[in-house]
């Protein structure tokens, strides 16, 4: 039987996970700052609103970033993050199998909820018996300890 992917090993995948979006979002926000500076240059009084717009557009680029990433990493063949890669995490639905893109999408969105609740439901990945947060909950997904998928589906006796 294959163990879950407990709280610790969660977090430390995705500090590896930040890193790699902190580069992405750096360089985003690198040719972004660039454009804005090079508007301000050549600006009038009375369009600061371009700037805030931009911000605006180089914030939502960042967001749109993070959820493609998740999503589209754990709902691909490797049903995992690069960080769950390296740590040897992978997600799936309640029966082991592949999550889709769908799924991986609400567990995203339900991840600011168990943010907003004071982390809470991240603290819950310690404390409940498969191992499961609010955002795995509330999406039907868990996480396995295994670098390999189909030793998950392939073990029927976890799902007694």
């Amino acid at each position: 039987m294959q163990p879950y992917g407990g709280f610790w090993w969660r977090v430390l995948a995705y500090f590896i996970d930040a890193i790699i979006l902190q580069i992405g979002s750096s360089i985003i926000g690198g040719f972004m700052g660039a454009g804005i500076g090079a508007s301000m240059a050549m600006m009038r009084s009375g369009q600061e609103s371009i700037v805030s717009t931009a911000m605006l557009m180089a914030i939502m680029l960042t967001l749109v970033l993070q959820w493609l990433y998740f999503a589209l990493m754990e709902s691909s063949a490797m049903q995992a993050t690069v960080g769950k890669l390296a740590i040897g995490l992978v997600v799936t639905d309640l029966n082991g199998n592949r999550i889709s893109f769908g799924r991986a999408t609400g567990r995203y969105f339900a991840k600011i909820l168990s943010g907003v609740i004071l982390l809470i439901g991240f603290i819950m990945v310690a404390f409940t018996e498969r191992k499961q947060g609010l955002h795995d909950m509330i999406a039907g997904t868990l996480v396995w300890k295994t670098r390999d998928p189909r030793l998950v589906r392939n073990d029927e006796s976890i799902f007694v």
